[in-house]
């Protein structure tokens, strides 16, 4: 069994089972009027499954409102989510209307739940338990109908024994919980997301990319995608941009996905021009390589040595953490205006 479901810019596409399971929940609960919990790594495709439960349910012509609470710093998350009445304070011009209010009648997706602040995790409680909202500096409660979907890459029951989260929001959120599987418990799925990416990329980057041979392909599926389907899209849109072939093959993938690859798969690669090297061996010289493991004989440049391998770390780091800034930073060990100065610096965007 397949699944193709429209969803926004991209399809949901499976036919593994654990995938199955996750949709044949969400087709049920589209109808209803429940809140939903999404779990799943970053990358796996939290928010599609929220408009997949939005376009698909009464609320569909309504609005569609989507809040990052871990993108969005603590002390502004309040103001974004309920919003503020003029001269509330120092700055508040004018009214503001938050994001819950503008979803009235429709769905506010609340992406990574989990790192919201536990002074405003009660004010939540209070919407889903009352469905109103007092505006920052309001003197009167507004009510609102509004369907509520969060989703969160985090272990939320842990997180409740540490204090991290509250018991009684998480019950109040967990009446439907969809738990989306990492792509790399979806090998079978991984050849239909290729596929589906390329010719999305093909029509978007004006290419005539044919297709991944079949090495390639199996490379892939051996992959164990840390960054789950967006990962996968990033490296199609690289390889299709990059590829000077018809076919994506071997040498067009990279490196990370090669690394894991086992011998038998890389019977394709090409070595250097130069090189008594198996394919196999030139591969892991060629990763080895890439990191800083000395001064070669003929010299280097440690500054521009210095900042590729910065850039490097600094882009996998956004990469894990879903271009959580914040997130980025502490994995990295920097404040986040050090981060930011750093990408402005190395000139790192986001490709999509």
């Amino acid at each position: 069994m397949e699944f193709q479901l429209k969803s926004g810019a991209f399809n949901i596409i499976g036919r593994s089972e654990a995938f199955l399971k996750s949709i044949e929940i969400a087709k049920k609960a589209a109808d209803s009027d429940s809140t939903v919990i999404v779990f799943g790594e970053s990358g796996t495709g939290k928010e599609l499954i929220a408009r997949v439960l939005h376009h698909n349910s009464p609320r569909e012509k309504n609005a569609f409102i989507s809040v990052n609470c871990a993108a969005i710093p603590h002390d502004l998350l309040e103001s974004e989510l309920f919003g503020y009445e003029k001269g509330s304070f120092t700055g508040a011009s004018q009214t503001r209307v938050g994001r819950l209010e503008l979803a009235n009648k429709g769905t506010i997706f609340l992406d990574e739940i989990g790192d919201m602040a536990p002074a405003l995790q009660v004010k939540l409680l209070r919407v889903l338990a009352e469905r109103e909202i007092d505006r920052i500096g309001g003197m009167k409660s507004i009510p609102i109908d509004v369907r509520v979907i969060a989703a969160t890459n985090r272990d939320l029951e842990k997180d409740i024994q540490t204090g991290k989260f509250r018991e009684d929001l998480f019950y109040r959120l967990n009446v439907i919980p969809i738990n989306l599987p990492p792509l790399r418990q979806r090998k079978s799925d991984v050849p239909l997301l290729a596929n589906y990416f390329l010719d999305y990329f093909n029509k978007k980057r004006n290419k005539s990319i044919q297709g991944i041979d079949d090495n390639a392909m199996a490379i892939l599926v051996n992959y164990t995608w840390p960054g789950n389907i967006r990962e996968l899209a990033n490296y199609i849109e690289r390889m299709l941009v990059l590829s000077n072939g018809k076919t994506i093959g071997v040498n067009d993938l990279p490196e990370k996905a090669l690394g894991e690859a086992p011998e038998e798969l890389l019977k394709n690669v090409t070595p250097g021009p130069d090189s008594e090297e198996s394919p196999f061996e030139a591969l892991r010289t060629s990763m080895k390589n890439s990191f800083f493991m000395g001064v070669p004989d003929e010299g280097l440049n440690l500054k521009q040595t210095l900042e590729d391998f910065e850039r490097e770390l600094i882009q996998e780091a956004l990469e894990k953490t879903d271009w959580v800034k914040n997130k980025a930073a502490q994995l990295l060990s920097l404040n986040r205006t050090t981060l930011v100065e750093k990408l402005k610096k190395l000139k790192i965007t986001r490709n999509c």
